[in-house]
């Protein structure tokens, strides 16, 4: 039988792309606001453009952030700022601001569940329901160390490296926005060889002297294989080849970018912010939004749930699907794919998952202690991950990467299997 050959490509964005802005702005809103008040209630959506930051939203809270302030914070922090600004700068930008109260309607359905509200049998967990209705996935497979599928963990990994080599002055000629992407090559399902790198990076007007398109392009190809790309692969198992394809600034000059090259806005990048696209998104953005929002802790949760059973060595690959409705706790549905790979079947994974997981809303805040999180982390929490990937980071300490249910998970398969081996 020949072997079943397809190639995958995923794509991650530096933190100084214009889109990758918004989602940090918004996040370090949401820290500035749990840090002070952890009940804050935010949904903030930012969008950028030549000269101007508008940020939008509902926010309840019994305290005060000067949202203007966080906003310039954040993008010179990212590096938009003095003479590399690259026609956007933190300090002389326009911050405007427009924003409300949550709404009483939603507000309701989130302080009081449904289980909370019919008298139904329930405990202080139930009593806070979902802030929306909506689908989310997690997944996880045995491909990486982080049980992350291979482009996306390669692309974040030299759009990451991209940025280091800009802030520590390794290649200073760097501005900050900028893109990865990797082709894999797998066969028969598993990754075989790398097939195609494309890095596009802002730079400079004159680089290493130089101020031909040409000759700025060859130089900053040949720093790139040097710097980055060698320096991400040198420990990886799978490395370039000798056929593999590169495109490093492929369009040639790239000297306007960020704001000033295109507009940006939050939510705009969420496939770059899981999975790189192999596995499926419910559609849910993760930045801005305080942890009652179940696009976000949900979807952290359902990763949690998939890294487990895989690590558990119950499946090698794993998706698992959630649904919740607005103001109802417990979820309405939750299903599971493991793509032939189970050791046990899908329904039965399932039933292990409700029978060992709580995702009510207020025990997922609960477990992973999200409303606390960015006090415990120095007020930065959530705008660390909302660039280089909110799932399978390994740079962070973030609760939903734990791999703190093997043991309970493997320990109820051996039981399944000892009572009805053919069955599961």
């Amino acid at each position: 039988m020949s072997a079943s050959t397809f190639l995958f490509t995923s794509e991650s964005v530096t933190e100084g792309h214009p889109d990758k802005i918004c989602d940090q702005i918004s996040d370090a809103i949401l820290d500035a606001f749990l840090t002070k008040d952890p009940k804050s209630r935010v949904a903030a959506e930012t969008t950028v453009t030549t000269g101007l930051v508008l940020v939008v939203g509902e926010i309840t809270s019994n305290c005060y952030v000067d949202i203007p302030s966080v906003v310039r914070d954040t993008i010179e922090r990212i590096g938009y700022h003095g003479d590399n600004s690259g026609g956007f700068d933190a300090r002389t930008c326009a911050v405007l601001t427009s924003i409300d109260e949550q709404s009483s309607d939603i507000a309701s359905g989130v302080d009081a569940a449904l289980e909370t509200r019919e008298h139904l049998n329930h405990d202080q967990i139930d009593q806070i329901g979902a802030g929306d209705q909506g689908i989310m996935f997690g997944y996880a497979c045995d491909e990486t160390q982080e049980y992350m599928p291979l482009p996306i963990s390669l692309a974040h990994k030299l759009a990451h490296r991209l940025a280091e080599v800009r802030k520590e002055g390794i290649l200073s000629y760097l501005r900050p926005d900028g893109k990865s992407q990797v082709t894999v090559e797998y066969v028969n399902g598993k990754p075989s060889r790398i097939d195609t790198i494309v890095i596009s990076t802002q730079h400079e007007p004159v680089v290493h002297g130089e101020t031909d398109n040409a000759k700025i392009q060859e130089r900053i190809a040949t720093d790139l294989r040097h710097y980055v790309i060698d320096a991400v692969f040198k420990d990886m198992a799978i490395k370039p080849d000798a056929t593999t394809r590169y495109f490093i600034n492929p369009s040639g000059r790239f000297v306007i970018g960020g704001p000033q090259g295109d507009a940006g806005l939050t939510g705009r990048k969420i496939i770059v912010d899981t999975y790189g696209g192999y596995a499926r998104h419910g559609g849910g953005a993760f930045s801005g939004k305080d942890p009652t929002k179940v696009d976000r802790s949900a979807a952290y949760a359902i990763r949690w749930v998939a890294k487990n059973i895989v690590a558990a060595g119950l499946a090698k690959q794993c998706e698992v699907q959630v649904g919740y409705a607005i103001g109802v706790a417990h979820p309405v549905s939750i299903n599971v794919n493991t793509f032939g790979t189970g050791k046990l079947s899908d329904d039965v994974l399932a039933q292990l998952i409700r029978e060992h997981f709580d995702l009510r809303p207020a025990a997922i805040i609960q477990q992973f202690d999200l409303q606390r999180l960015p006090a415990l982390n120095d007020g930065q929490f959530y705008q660390k991950l909302a660039a280089y990937g909110h799932i399978g980071r390994t740079d962070l300490d973030v609760p939903w990467e734990r791999l703190d249910k093997v043991k309970v998970l493997q320990e109820a398969a051996q039981k399944l299997e000892a009572k009805s081996p053919v069955s599961v």
